[in-house]
């Protein structure tokens, strides 16, 4: 299992990544196309803030991601901003595109106590959050991708998903380890407020 670390852990130093977690996005993205060039992103919890450097590859120039995290982020670029504040505080006037953002990100997972049931329920609570932002922030047919912990209130909170948007599928990349708990709730196709 060491090996695997070992090699994401390697690849992402040798490619410039901040986490080895970039390779959980790259995967998702090169197989379902959740983000293109032009779309404003938001980042839930991005710190170091791989997610945050790969997206930004992937909507140029024209596009924006907007990385939010309590710990600092240490990535910078023409088409980054970066915010030091609670993930889900308001943003500052001007960070919200009209329509809303096409895409929201959310890598967030709670400090880990070892006491499963315990960190799913925290785990949880932080994907609630992170979906009552999507639907507040996100534009129609928009994309939600959400880190969660599995346990006994993944099938309800895949439920809540299914409410909000036409598509929901859960991912478990080939760069979590095999052992984790983690596992990605992909929400595409965002409805309309009653449909």
């Amino acid at each position: 299992m060491k090996k695997l670390h070992d090699f994401y852990f390697l690849k992402a130093k040798k490619e410039g990544f901040l986490a080895r977690s970039i390779y959980k996005l790259q995967e998702v993205q090169e197989k379902y196309h959740i983000m293109k060039g032009g779309d404003w992103v938001l980042d839930l919890g991005a710190a170091p803030g791989s997610w945050t450097q790969y997206a930004s590859k992937i909507v140029g120039a024209t596009g924006r991601v907007v990385a939010v995290d309590l710990q600092p982020i240490r990535c910078s670029g023409g088409n980054i901003i970066t915010l030091q504040q609670d993930a889900f505080d308001s943003l500052p006037e001007g960070l919200l595109p009209a329509e809303g953002f096409q895409v929201i990100l959310s890598d967030m997972a709670p400090k880990t106590s070892g006491h499963r049931e315990l960190d799913h329920m925290r785990s949880m609570a932080l994907a609630e959050q992170a979906l009552n932002t999507a639907m507040r922030l996100l534009t129609r047919e928009g994309t939600f991708f959400c880190k969660v912990f599995q346990g006994k209130d993944l099938p309800a909170f895949v439920e809540q998903c299914k409410k909000a948007f036409d598509v929901v599928k859960l991912i478990k990349p080939k760069g979590s380890r095999s052992e984790s708990v983690e596992i990605f709730v992909l929400c595409s196709k965002k409805k309309e407020k009653g449909e």
